[in-house]
């Protein structure tokens, strides 16, 4: 497939996520990473991103990772961030994207992992456990859902939005929802793409959510919800951005009764959907509730 790389140079002093870059394949295509703190640490936290994010998006919960203790790892999905980006549309699809993170996990030989998602990163992220259980011993679930095929009407809103842009603004979408937000943070959400033939991806994504009981990546994800009803065995963290319009309370509390274990959620007033831009304080509960800190 036809690919495109966004240059180096655009990755230059970003605020807060000086990290060393780090590369991988999969279907022939490069994949960034980054992997911070002891690579023997007793736990991996796996943090995993969604649209039109990348690893960026978690440049204040690293630290809060890292000075426990852990290693972190955080990739960015194929299209996003410093991966290759498919030009066409067409190249995603639900099976490619978990595939690959499957393949990841695999590859970097992580264990006794700590996942952290939200949005994509938990579309995806919550169907990989039940597929390597062994691997994955907890949880820090954030404004995310199970794609099953029924859609808010919130969701549907939004792709809406999306699918009349053909080059969606994707830093003033991030400072929309923080506005304190600095211009050289807006910036780097940008960075990734150069120009509208970059962002493939991003056009793409809202229209992979199962909207059918029969669309590709709906019945992976009823078999995810099972396992995290009846099979988790793990110890779970919930968080939620409480003025998330697409994926804000009434999703994440349904989420959450099917989580087994999980305890009360812990409510950010202030955040949005990218609930990760408030996440210093999330990420010190979590580890406390680990008993990880």
């Amino acid at each position: 497939m036809t690919a495109l790389r966004t240059p180096d140079e655009r990755f230059k002093n970003l605020p807060g996520f000086g990290y060393t870059p780090r590369y991988t394949e999969y279907a022939g295509l490069r994949v960034h990473h980054i992997d911070e703190g002891p690579a023997d640490a007793a736990v991996t936290v796996l943090c995993l991103h969604g649209n039109p994010s990348w690893s960026y998006l978690y440049r204040h919960m690293i630290p809060v990772f890292t000075g426990a203790g852990l290693r972190v790892v955080a990739p960015d999905l194929i299209g996003f961030g410093r991966s290759d980006k498919p030009a066409d549309e067409a190249a995603h699809s639900f099976d490619f994207h978990r595939d690959m993170l499957l393949d990841f996990v695999e590859r970097q030989g992580l264990k006794n992992i700590l996942l952290v998602c939200q949005d994509w990163g938990g579309i995806f992220g919550l169907t990989l456990p039940m597929a390597m259980p062994d691997r994955f011993t907890r949880l820090l679930v954030m404004n995310t859902g199970l794609g099953m095929g029924e859609l808010t009407e919130g969701f549907r809103q939004w792709r809406s939005y999306s699918n009349s842009q053909s080059d969606l603004a994707v830093g003033k979408l991030f400072k929309r929802g923080k506005p304190e937000m600095s211009d050289a943070e807006v910036a780097a959400y940008d960075a990734p793409y150069p120009d509208a033939s970059y962002k493939a991806a991003v056009r793409a994504f809202p229209n992979l959510v199962p909207d059918g009981a029969d669309a590709p990546g709906a019945a992976i994800s009823r078999e995810a919800a099972t396992f995290w009803r009846e099979r988790w065995t793990g110890d779970s963290f919930m968080a939620i951005g409480m003025q998330d319009p697409v994926l804000g309370p009434p999703a994440m509390r349904w989420l959450h009764k099917i989580i087994r274990n999980c305890p009360a959620p812990l409510e950010v007033p202030a955040a949005g959907h990218f609930v990760q831009e408030w996440g210093g304080p999330i990420a010190k509960a979590a580890l406390t509730h680990f008993k990880l800190a």
